[in-house]
């Protein structure tokens, strides 16, 4: 697909378009701000992004004072050029309250379930720990502490080789998805995110790319 260029993009009447951030890895909508021409070069130019402030009429530089950077991974525009999507790898949270994205405020609730994400699973974990729950099998984990977490994690990771090796898919499947609850509750009780984990994971394919160009050449 080609780039568009700055001129195919179409600015509203006051030469603003409007810029949904999103954190990249976890597909979270961060926030919603306006670019003008000049904020969206500067963004190209630094990337970094940079919007125009409607009520203080400037442009402000995600990060300048907070130090909450958001490093831009792509910018795509929308089928009729008016309208942006910016993925971003942030520094820290994306709302000047403080939150990790600024839309926090529940409207209204449909009566579809929500769609499953490893990162509200770890929310729901985090949240157990916080305010337990009679009953809960993830606070039975935290109130018998590390050592019976890591027996479990131990235990289901025995229990993904035994399927693996029987060449059962299905149950390797599921043995796999309980080995991976239980590496995350032992994640929240040592206090490790998955942005911990992903940044890792992303450092490592750096490295795994930097080794296939130097084979190459």
């Amino acid at each position: 697909m080609p780039m568009l260029n700055i001129d195919q993009l179409k600015f509203d009447d006051r030469g603003l378009i409007p810029a949904i951030v999103v954190d990249t890895e976890s597909k979270k909508v961060l926030t919603l701000a306006y670019m003008n021409r000049e904020s969206l070069e500067i963004s190209m130019e630094r990337g970094l992004t940079c919007f125009w402030s409607r009520s203080r009429q400037e442009l402000w530089l995600k990060g300048e004072t907070s130090g909450n950077y958001q490093h831009i991974v792509s910018i795509t525009a929308d089928c009729d050029c008016d309208a942006l999507v910016v993925e971003v790898r942030k520094d820290g949270p994306a709302c000047h309250l403080g939150t990790d994205s600024c839309f926090t405020s529940p409207v209204y609730e449909g009566s579809e379930p929500a769609g499953f994400s490893c990162d509200g699973l770890m929310e729901l974990l985090q949240d157990r720990r916080e305010h337990p729950k009679e009953g809960s099998y993830t606070n039975y984990l935290f109130d018998k502490g590390v050592d019976k977490i890591l027996k479990k994690v131990g235990e289901e990771g025995t229990e993904v080789i035994i399927a693996g090796k029987a060449g059962d898919k299905r149950e390797t499947i599921y043995e796999i998805a309980d080995l991976a609850y239980h590496v995350m509750v032992l994640m929240c009780e040592m206090g490790i995110s998955l942005e911990d984990v992903r940044k890792e994971l992303a450092s490592r394919h750096v490295i795994d790319h930097k080794v296939k160009q130097e084979k190459m050449t």
